[in-house]
């Protein structure tokens, strides 16, 4: 099996996989009892939050658990929102979203919110200008993903935060669900106030999730209860899942600088073999993109074709987004970048990880080239 839809999800650890199975069965009592078991847990709660705070270089206060990407940023961006509706209404995101931020957009734009969505160039990316020119004094929150999940686009979000540490009455929310490990962000002083990261993106179990918030910013809670994660996110938490993801984190930052280095050579090594692959079309940017995901349309087939095609080989690819690969038609954020849509129709997305390896890159080549021949000789 060759497994390239790491931008969907990744395979767990194994290790992080026993500190789950190891944390559920010795410390299963409820970090809120009162009793000694209890006390355990929370003890554990309180490390794995540290641990956490520690390898982000951030304080423990700052960090919240969740269940993943999609609370996350639903949490940062209608929680900044509502927190901060007195100070004015206008919010600021992109047209090239995931789903879960794009909604929650939606959403508050049905609750009276004017939201500007800035528009990409052909490579998926914004300009800064026009970020600066749609910027108002009543802007409240301006929430951008890091490196878009389909193509790999990295967003100028260092130059907006630094551009926000002038501005004290607007929020900056980064979705860093997929820069995570592949295109480093510092958190500390960097203007950024609410980041999402998700687990199951970086080996650890799935339902788990971290957003960062930095001191000072607020947050209205969008679950009601018993005021878990400082009042911000109620809830039992979910110890064997955050000590599995934890573990996660701790592998994958150890092994970043290589693993980065790695990622850019299969990522070289899949350009020059699609290259030569007639009617390839690559819609990632050769500069400035994430160093994980090659996005490309063979013309003439249909992405869901070749995808099944592929899976009789054991290989795995994907359409556009998992959240949205389910949904018939071309990828919205491909036609944002101005490409038509009978080829955006036809693009899959190609996505590594640190495991992957030269060996398996070259194997998916020669496959693809393959099927793609055969599947153009049947549609002749």
């Amino acid at each position: 099996m060759i497994y390239l839809d790491n931008s969907a999800t990744t395979k767990p650890y194994s290790e992080a996989m026993d500190t789950y199975r190891t944390v559920s069965e010795q410390f299963f009592a409820n970090p809120s009892s009162i009793h000694s078991l209890g006390g355990k847990s929370e003890s554990l709660l309180s490390k794995s939050r540290e641990q956490v705070a520690r390898l982000l270089g951030v304080d423990d206060g700052e960090i919240v658990f969740t269940s993943g990407g999609t609370e996350g940023n639903n949490l940062a961006i209608k929680g900044a929102a509502l927190a901060y509706r007195s100070r004015g209404r206008h919010l600021i995101t992109t047209c090239v979203e995931h789903a879960s931020s794009m909604n929650a957009f939606r959403q508050l734009e049905e609750m009276g919110f004017e939201v500007t969505y800035l528009p990409v160039d052909h490579d998926g990316r914004i300009s800064f200008e026009d970020f600066k020119k749609a910027y108002r004094k009543d802007t409240i929150l301006v929430s951008i993903m890091h490196v878009n999940n389909e193509v790999g686009t990295i967003q100028p979000v260092r130059e907006i935060g630094e551009f926000l540490k002038t501005k004290p009455t607007t929020v900056f929310h980064v979705d860093h669900v997929q820069g995570f490990a592949k295109v480093p962000l510092q958190l500390k002083n960097s203007g950024i106030d609410l980041c999402t990261i998700s687990g199951h993106k970086f080996h650890g179990p799935k339902g788990t999730g971290i957003l960062y918030v930095r001191q000072g910013t607020v947050i209205a809670p969008l679950l009601s209860g018993g005021g878990q994660e400082g009042e911000r996110r109620s809830g039992t938490e979910n110890l064997p899942g955050i000590a599995g993801m934890v573990r996660a984190l701790r592998m994958t930052l150890e092994h970043e600088k290589d693993g980065i280095a790695h990622l850019s050579d299969l990522q070289a090594q899949l350009r020059k073999g699609l290259s030569g692959i007639e009617n390839a079309v690559i819609h990632t940017p050769v500069s400035g993109a994430a160093p994980h995901i090659v996005n490309v349309s063979l013309k003439g087939i249909r992405s869901e074709v070749l995808v099944h095609a592929l899976e009789k080989d054991e290989i795995y690819v994907s359409t556009k987004s998992a959240c949205s690969s389910k949904d018939s038609g071309a990828s919205d954020i491909l036609m944002a970048m101005g490409i038509p849509e009978e080829e955006a129709a036809q693009a899959i997305r190609i996505s590594t990880a640190f495991e992957n390896t030269n060996e398996e890159i070259a194997a998916f080549l020669s496959a693809l080239a393959e099927n793609v021949q055969q599947l153009k000789t049947v549609m002749r």
